[in-house]
């Protein structure tokens, strides 16, 4: 059932892992059927590397197991991902990583501002990666705890936990925003410590929302 969809899902939590995204089998990764509604999710507690398709889960949103060929558990963290995709029915995908400079700053339950414009492309409506309040990983707490969050925008930290992001299309596009997440963390803990923890210049939300391809940029035959 579903196996391509469970393919790409696996290869993308093997490609978190060898990048250093997830270490020591931290993290998730899931997505969501168009057709069925049916949602792929990553085991708990297996390597990524070792993962083969059939250990692959698909679970409904009312967090029914459908199917585990290996008798696998679907990840600790699903009520999160479930939740997220019934708040925001348009999400497709969900990333959940624990990189280093993301975490720190979700240890320190800071936001990250809008340092540099590409922010833009990550849907932040405050101009800002907002935290969502602790949770017990594993709990409806946490479940509960990113709806407010991923409604503001499609990348977010976890209080004391890690980093989550959200995409309409699919699994590869959610790594990539969890990525920048990453770098924006990074960027801005250095120019947190270049300036002596003064904080940087940030964009305000209006000019992330100006973007647009530039219509000066002319094809042929149109």
């Amino acid at each position: 059932m579903l196996e391509d969809l469970k393919l790409r899902v696996m290869n993308v939590a093997k490609q978190a892992q060898r990048e250093g995204m997830c270490k020591h089998k931290s993290g998730n990764f899931s997505a969501r059927d168009a057709e069925t509604g049916y949602v792929v999710i990553t085991p708990t507690s297996v390597d990524r590397e070792d993962l083969v398709i059939p250990d692959m889960i698909v679970m409904d949103l009312d967090a029914n197991v459908i199917e585990n060929q290996t008798g696998l558990r679907p990840t600790s963290e699903s009520l999160m991902h479930l939740m997220i995709y019934k708040t925001r029915p348009d999400v497709m995908a969900i990333a959940h990583t624990h990189s280093m400079y993301a975490t720190v700053f979700a240890v320190l339950n800071r936001p990250i501002p809008a340092v540099v414009y590409e922010v833009a492309n990550l849907n932040c409506s405050k101009a800002r990666i907002p935290v969502a309040p602790y949770g017990r990983p594993g709990t409806p707490a946490l479940a509960e705890s990113v709806i407010g969050p991923v409604q503001e925008a499609d990348v977010l930290l976890l209080q004391g936990h890690g980093a989550v992001a959200v995409d309409e299309t699919d699994i590869d596009e959610a790594y990539l925003k969890v990525c920048y997440i990453e770098e924006l963390a990074e960027l801005y803990h250095h120019a947190l410590t270049a300036s002596g923890g003064e904080e940087p210049y940030s964009f305000p939300p209006e000019e992330l929302q100006k973007w647009e391809y530039p219509k000066e940029i002319k094809f042929p035959n149109r």
